[in-house]
């Protein structure tokens, strides 16, 4: 690819698998294996999985293996660096299984061509789970191509030699051939079949599971080298910004540049068509200011003269819908999960508990927020940016330019954050209009932090109504539980104001509980704001209401919370998602993958020991546990929290259990929970974005708080479950953000007696009871 920033991966032909190995010594890359891989439809209202998302295999080249005569290994990766480490975790996977040299390895970075690579939207925290197993036979394939090379060298039979770090080895004499010597003649043989496969059994694993590998892009982050979508340079280059409707589907009336036109180095300034809702991933339109550089662009934009016509949700005021969806959930809903009699259960109860929660709008508010570089010339569209999702890029420029897809090239840099917001492409699509209007001049457009929180596609907001009657032993006989909140799915058709099926599979429907009589609703609300999917989406707030509901059933019946939590789970048992009204399962199987209570069980266990439960605590100080099943993987959190007398808070310790299965990259696990710690306390004390007139309220990080060191725990301590190869891989990226506001909310009644049940936190310890 023709990135200033990473090298690619040979051009794929449409000649067979066969013939491609045959020539590829031509290309100076001498041994190219392609892997079966999983495949997705690229159908973006299903982005989690959805109802009618496929899951199956597909036998067709995803990710690559190339060496060179040196022996230098190049292994692509086809999932997008946010600092989650996927840029060491997949290629380590590919390189085990190879018996390559670490130190030999270089990472590639794909572009965006799903023809080549599948699925590469980087989100779901499915890329190390989905892509285990084929990575594996990637390596695999190569080493037995490299083993079989060797053998025929010297006429050995294949069981008589064995890769070994970087080298083949005849057992019985010692010769030893390298791989760069080996790959032009290993080039030339027949991929071998799936079938014949031999994967290393577990216990041979070199780097698979191990923490001694050091992270790819580590050293260039730390010392200012590492190249993100926002760093771009290109000759030639010229910035813009863009002064966007304030109000979803508005539109400019009318406009005055000529102020904007007075500041030195500003060279156009011109009206952006938008796309009314639903908008999907294309502009909302606006006037665009580009200049010689991004200080002119910004100062030429703030001197424009804009009338906005607003549009239909001009009058949107968050505090004004939050009353309204709090009264819809006090009233009968649509019916999205139903067992047994709950009604009948309520009436006979013989105590009965109740609770409102809340949890409102959420932006993603990255460090690096949105930015793109697009150059247009001789009919193709080249575009460099930190996207989650380089084929939804792809394909929407192409899209709005009027081009084949094949015209346009989308690279990958890093990610400076994401959480979900890089894999809407409207950033970039903005970059390639305005490269258009500038006649194919590359262009950098670049988002402020104002224009993130302004223009975001927000968390959605939410109102949660929950009942419990118990019978006379004090064991829940009933739950009724309904929710209101804008769907995603507005984004993409007509507002259906009613959440979908894997917003419904997000912590809502598969309540793991054994509770004789369920009924869950979901009331009606309006989308009002660009509704999008924010790390560990709808989980956040159902998990918000149902873990801390639970903590105030326990409460209830004078009973510990983690023991009364731990007999709600009742016996062991393997839930099947189906039969709980959950037909996503994370975009997974669910006889693969059915919900295990045992483990849920074990993860409280486990955290609930290490943080020392059940000790005697002094006064203004707490614990508070809550536990969660989600992205196939299992959580449970524990939070010591103090609070002062004025209501602030500080928290000593974190005690995170997670049970993902096997694991790949466990350092990279834990800084993923530790960093969805701090993301999790960020939006429980401080985070929120409201509406009023239809605009967002907060600019800045001055209004828009994230977690800060007085905040911080001063320890996160995560427990990383061991696990055999029997069980699949679970997901790491987003199942810790969800239990972290219901167990620091379950701490804090614990150390002071206030109840929490709206978000964030801010002063509500201060004001009076």
């Amino acid at each position: 690819m023709n990135s200033p920033h990473f090298r690619s991966a040979p051009k794929q032909t449409g000649t067979s698998r066969r013939q491609f190995l045959k020539a590829v010594p031509l290309t100076g890359l001498v041994l190219y294996v392609g892997v079966a891989g999983i495949g997705h439809a690229a159908d973006e209202p299903q982005k989690y999985g959805g109802d009618a998302m496929p899951n199956g295999l597909q036998d067709s080249p995803k990710t690559f293996v190339s060496i060179a005569p040196n022996g230098l290994v190049s292994i692509v990766v086809h999932r997008s660096e946010m600092g989650q480490g996927v840029r060491t975790s997949l290629p380590k996977i590919v390189a085990d299984e190879l018996e390559a040299d670490w130190k030999r390895v270089r990472v590639v970075q794909a572009p965006g061509d799903e023809a080549k690579y599948g699925n590469q939207d980087t989100d779901g925290s499915r890329s190390t789970r989905q892509w285990f197993d084929p990575l594996r036979r990637c390596g695999a394939s190569a080493r037995t191509m490299l083993e079989q090379a060797a053998a025929n060298k010297w006429g050995v039979p294949l069981d008589q030699v064995q890769a070994k770090n970087h080298e083949v080895i005849h057992k019985a004499s010692g010769r030893r051939l390298g791989y760069g010597a080996l790959a032009l003649a290993a080039a030339r043989l027949d991929v071998p079949g799936r079938e014949t496969l031999k994967l290393k059994d577990p216990s041979q694993f070199r780097y698979i599971g191990k923490t001694d590998t050091y992270l790819t892009d580590g050293a260039g982050i730390v010392t200012g080298a590492a190249q993100y979508g926002i760093d771009t340079r290109l000759p030639g280059m010229l910035y813009a910004v863009i002064a966007r409707p304030p109000v979803l589907g508005g539109k400019v009336k009318s406009f005055d540049a000529a102020e904007a036109l007075k500041v030195p180095g500003v060279l156009k300034v011109f009206a952006l068509d938008g796309t009314p809702p639903p908008s999907e991933f294309q502009p909302i339109g606006g006037i665009v200011v580009v200049g010689k550089d991004t200080w002119a662009a910004i100062k030429g934009r703030s001197l424009l003269k804009i009338i906005w016509d607003d549009g239909a949700h001009a009058s949107y005021d968050s505090t004004a819908f939050r009353a309204e969806i709090e009264a819809a959930v006090l009233k009968p809903g649509k019916e999205v999960r139903n067992a047994g009699d709950v009604q009948a259960a309520l009436q006979n109860a013989v105590k009965k508990v109740e609770a409102n929660y809340y949890v409102p709008h959420y932006a993603h508010a990255s460090m690096e927020p949105p930015a793109a570089t697009a150059r247009i010339s001789a009919g193709k569209c080249d575009i460099w940016a930190p996207t989650q999702s380089p084929q939804a890029a792809r394909d929407r420029v192409a899209k709005r330019l009027n081009l084949a897809s094949e015209k346009v090239t989308v690279n990958v840099t890093l990610l400076g954050g994401a959480f979900g917001r890089k894999s809407k492409a409207d950033f970039v699509v903005e970059a390639a209009l305005v490269s258009q209007a500038m006649e194919g001049q590359p262009v950098k457009l670049t988002w402020t932090r104002e224009d993130d929180l302004h223009h975001d596609y927000f968390h959605t907001v939410t109102a949660q109504h929950i009942e419990a009657g118990f019978d006379a032993s004090g064991k829940v006989t009933a739950w009724l539980h309904r929710t209101a909140e804008p769907s995603i799915i507005s984004i993409f058709a007509p507002d259906p104001k009613q959440l979908s099926g894997f917003e419904l599979g997000l912590g809502l429907v598969g309540l793991p509980y054994a509770i004789p009589n369920i009924r869950i609703e979901n009331p009606e609300a309006t989308a009002h704001a660009r509704i999008g999917w924010l790390r560990s989406v709808n989980n956040i707030q159902h998990v918000f209401a149902s873990q801390s509901f639970i903590a105030e059933l326990a409460l209830s019946q004078g009973k510990d919370h983690r023991d009364y939590l731990l007999e709600m789970l009742g016996p062991d048992r393997l839930i099947d998602p189906l039969k709980v009204g959950d037909g996503w399962n994370h975009g997974e199987s669910p006889e693969r993958y059915p919900i295990n209570t045992g483990r849920l069980r074990r993860v409280v266990e486990r955290a609930t020991r290490e943080a020392n439960w059940g000790r005697k605590m002094p006064a203004g100080q707490g614990l508070g546990l809550a536990a969660h099943y989600s992205f196939v993987t299992y959580v449970a959190a524990v939070i010591e929290v103090t609070v002062n007398p004025k209501g602030d808070i500080t928290i000593p310790r974190i005690d995170v259990a997670v049970d993902c299965g096997p694991q790949v990259n466990p350092d990279r696990i834990r800084s993923q929970i530790e960093g969805a710690c701090i993301m999790g306390l960020s939006q429980a004390v401080l985070s929120e974005i409201t509406f009023k007139n239809g605009r967002v309220q907060q600019d800045n990080f001055h209004q828009f708080e994230v977690a800060r060191m007085n905040l911080a725990p001063k320890k996160i301590a995560v427990h990383i479950m061991p696990s055999g190869y029997d069980v699949p891989l679970g997901g790491v990226g987003e199942p810790g953000v969800p239990v972290v506001a219901p167990a620091l909310m379950n701490a804090i009644y614990a150390a002071v007696g206030r109840r929490i049940r709206q978000l964030p936190l801010r002063d509500q310890l201060s004001a009076p009871v």
